[in-house]
């Protein structure tokens, strides 16, 4: 029995069609608010337990008889990270303890070992979800995952209508960037095989370091016309997200982390063939943003 959470987010729809499609002899149960937006394709062959997973209740449904369980956790940004992070997964852990699950597989985030990891913020909330997770002495793997290609899907209309997209970092600073569908893959592999023992990392690094600078020029390239990055100051940041109403506490976290991916908190992991994932940028973006852009 596999337990999924968050099963229609980014990560968790890839997931669980990845499950379908290859998870024989294994049941699949997921976690979701809204039922009706399972794919089709899970209907009837899925049990579905409604609702939070952050509920205590709900949790002791559903791990119940669970030999794994996909963890992620939805940033809540009306809350401080800690309280996002660790106060969300706090209930899992008891009914991790309680149910006796043998495996965890946490989607997680670089940084762990750099000089920055104390204070990258949000990474920082995360690392210590990872910890309080491996306290309960489960095995566990935390998917060490950077930023993700589908962030710029947020700056589409921008893409599309100024040929802009923003980020806060130096414009030539090279870092991993991933696929999301990379980090189900993996996930995926781990949740099938659960050989493994102990508590780890596995980072999931795309195939190359890119700057945004590349970014701009390849999807100027993939788009067929012009696209250039500006970058936006951190204080200019923290006042619009404020200005939306996040807590805060979440958007301070969320500034910490820009300013320590710019000195470097990606940069702790060297790609191997075991840490590279296969999708590529240009793929990516002829597949997902050019008809997201051009739409």
């Amino acid at each position: 029995m596999i337990v999924i959470t968050a099963p229609t987010g980014n990560i968790g729809r890839h997931l669980l069609s990845k499950l379908l499609e290859s998870a024989a002899g294994e049941e699949l149960r997921v976690i979701v608010r809204d039922p009706a937006r399972l794919p089709d394709a899970a209907r009837g062959r899925v049990e579905v337990i409604t609702g939070s997973h952050a509920d205590t209740e709900v949790l002791d449904r559903a791990f119940e008889d669970a030999d794994a369980v996909f963890w992620l956790v939805p940033p809540d940004a009306s809350l401080a990270p800690h309280d996002a992070y660790s106060g969300f997964t706090r209930p899992a852990v008891k009914a991790l303890a309680v149910h006796g699950v043998g495996h965890v597989v946490g989607v997680s985030a670089l940084g762990r070992g750099t000089p920055v990891a104390d204070r990258a913020g949000l990474v920082t909330a995360s690392l210590a979800m990872d910890d309080l997770i491996a306290g309960t002495g489960v095995a566990y793997r935390a998917l060490a995952s950077p930023s993700f290609f589908e962030n710029l899907l947020e700056e589409s209309g921008s893409i599309r209508d100024k040929g802009v997209f923003t980020d806060t970092v130096d414009a030539d600073r090279k870092a991993p960037l991933v696929a999301v569908a990379d980090i189900a893959a993996a996930a995926a592999g781990l949740l099938l095989d659960r050989s493994w023992t102990g508590t780890d990392s596995v980072p999931v690094l795309g195939p190359e370091d890119l700057s945004p600078n590349d970014l701009a020029r390849i999807m100027t390239a993939q788009l067929g016309r012009p696209v250039r990055y500006e970058r936006q100051p951190l204080d200019e940041l923290y006042t619009t997200l404020v200005g939306y109403g996040l807590n805060e506490a979440f958007v301070q976290g969320v500034v910490a982390m820009k300013r320590a991916k710019d000195e470097g908190l990606d940069a702790g992991v060297a790609r191997t063939p075991d840490t590279a994932s296969p999708t590529g940028f240009e793929q990516w973006c002829a597949q997902t943003l050019k008809p997201a852009v051009l739409s």
